[in-house]
């Protein structure tokens, strides 16, 4: 006979006394920490626990006894269910204020080497509407919310076209608006929604990977250049026929209409062909007159004003004359790279994806910049000693890893070539901290800038100048 699980506590009058990692609060109880999802410092709250460990407990507020004065009204009415915009209830300053804390935590905390005061957050000038690409997953059996259930409706139409409920591959919440990119995309994904419906195309079915509606991926850019991609999760040659032809005529603003046949279990698109049904198969954003191709499988960075602010701050650390040899470590699709190409004598740029690569050549050729070379593979096997003996000494490396930071041959073939500066940037500042750590033994930390590139969440990207030790 099973065991029955121990039933947690309600904790009555808990105070919320603090902001935590992955954009949660907590309180503490004795000598435990509770982790808390959506609250705010200075919150009184009934919490739920759900989880309870030695050292901490996790836990959901039941009931809102005494709003935190911090509190302004969420925008998003799928605030606290869908798992994006965390921190949409708390001001925005106060936002602001909280990332720079993370940045100045992590570097104090966990490389712990001597640190210049830390430049003011760069807050982004939109806060809403600011994402230039989002997914969209369609499913025949949305995510009703817990009010939803309560309520005892009959719910007829289970049809959605939104978010991944956070942790659960199969639940999905149908979203009515959403607040992170412009309103055409809303415009678009509820036409399709609709249309689809009225057709009686069905949704799909995640669990028994069936279904003809499977996901939609919108990208805006600056240019005012718009792409559609359609996922569709059957081959049926009349419907996406008539879809595709239905959407065309509904948007003709849309400058890159494609759409994917994906029958796999997984979503990934990389290995998948894109079928070009309009326009042309990309579109263009602009920086300071850089033209950038963003195709279906490009990486461009999300926020496109607050990139262009990340890039200026990359640049002006670099301190570029036009007589330098710089080395751009995981160049991406080259987009530093070409941006700091006129300032430079030679960049040299380096990136895992092959795909991303032919996109970075495909950039310098389309800006007529002839200065610049790119190489695929893995970092630690491309960037060797060898390497560097090859194409010549680098005067300033800019290094945007991904989140997982350096690999450590990667940081001694660094600290064997010596370049005169340093420019790190960084989307996880504990990551960054450590390999800060491994490069102070040549290296002095002598300017740190955060930038916020995703507002209403916890997450912040920080660029840190280092040049060598005299």
């Amino acid at each position: 006979m099973a065991r029955k699980k121990k039933e947690l506590p309600v904790l009555e009058n808990f105070e919320i006394t603090a902001v935590a990692a992955e954009g949660k609060s907590l309180g503490r109880l004795n000598d435990m920490v509770v982790f808390i999802p959506y609250g705010a410092p200075g919150d009184v709250a009934r919490v739920r626990l759900t989880r309870k460990k030695h050292s901490y407990a996790e836990g959901v507020i039941e009931l809102l006894i005494t709003p935190s004065p911090l509190r302004v009204e969420p925008m998003c009415r799928h605030f606290g269910v869908c798992g994006g915009c965390k921190w949409q209830h708390l001001p925005y300053d106060y936002q602001l204020k909280c990332k720079q804390q993370q940045v100045t935590d992590a570097l104090e905390r966990i490389a712990k080497v001597q640190l210049p005061p830390i430049n003011t957050i760069i807050g982004s000038q939109q806060t809403e509407y600011y994402r230039n690409k989002l997914e969209f997953t369609f499913s025949c059996k949305s995510w009703l919310t817990r009010e939803q259930m309560l309520s005892g409706e009959e719910f007829t139409d289970r049809n959605a076209a939104g978010f991944h409920i956070p942790g659960a591959f199969d639940k999905v919440l149908d979203i009515k608006y959403c607040h992170l990119q412009d309103t055409i995309s809303n415009d678009i994904r509820l036409f399709i929604r609709r249309h689809a419906i009225e057709r009686g195309y069905q949704f799909y079915d995640l669990r028994n990977n069936r279904g003809l509606m499977r996901m939609i991926m919108i990208r805006t850019a600056s240019t005012g250049e718009l792409m559609l991609v359609v996922v569709f999760g059957e081959n049926n040659s009349d419907a996406i026929n008539e879809m595709m032809n239905a959407i065309k005529a509904q948007f003709p603003q849309i400058t890159s209409l494609l759409y994917v046949i994906n029958t796999k279990v997984n979503d990934s698109l990389t290995d998948q062909t894109f079928h070009l049904y309009s326009g042309r198969d990309y579109i263009e954003e602009e920086m300071e007159g850089l033209r950038f191709r963003i195709g279906p499988k490009s990486f461009y960075q999300t926020n496109s004003r607050q990139a262009y602010e990340l890039y200026k701050v990359a640049r002006r650390m670099a301190a570029l004359t036009g007589n330098e040899l710089v080395y751009d470590l995981y160049t991406g699709t080259g987009t530093i790279a070409n941006f700091v190409a006129r300032q430079a004598r030679q960049v040299i740029g380096i990136e895992y994806v092959p795909e991303a690569i032919e996109d970075a050549k495909l950039n310098s050729r389309v800006n007529g910049i002839d200065n610049t070379l790119f190489y695929a593979g893995d970092m630690k096997d491309i960037l060797t000693r060898d390497f560097v003996d090859r194409h010549g000494t680098p005067d300033v490396m800019i290094i945007d890893p991904p989140r997982a930071g350096m690999h450590e041959d990667v940081v001694n073939v660094i600290l064997g070539a010596e370049p005169r500066r340093l420019v790190y940037v960084s989307c996880n500042p504990a990551t960054q901290a450590r390999d800060i750590a491994l490069l102070d033994t040549k290296y002095r930390v002598v300017e740190v800038q955060p930038v916020d590139m995703f507002p209403h969440t916890h997450h912040v990207e920080n660029v840190a100048l280092l040049e060598l030790k005299h």
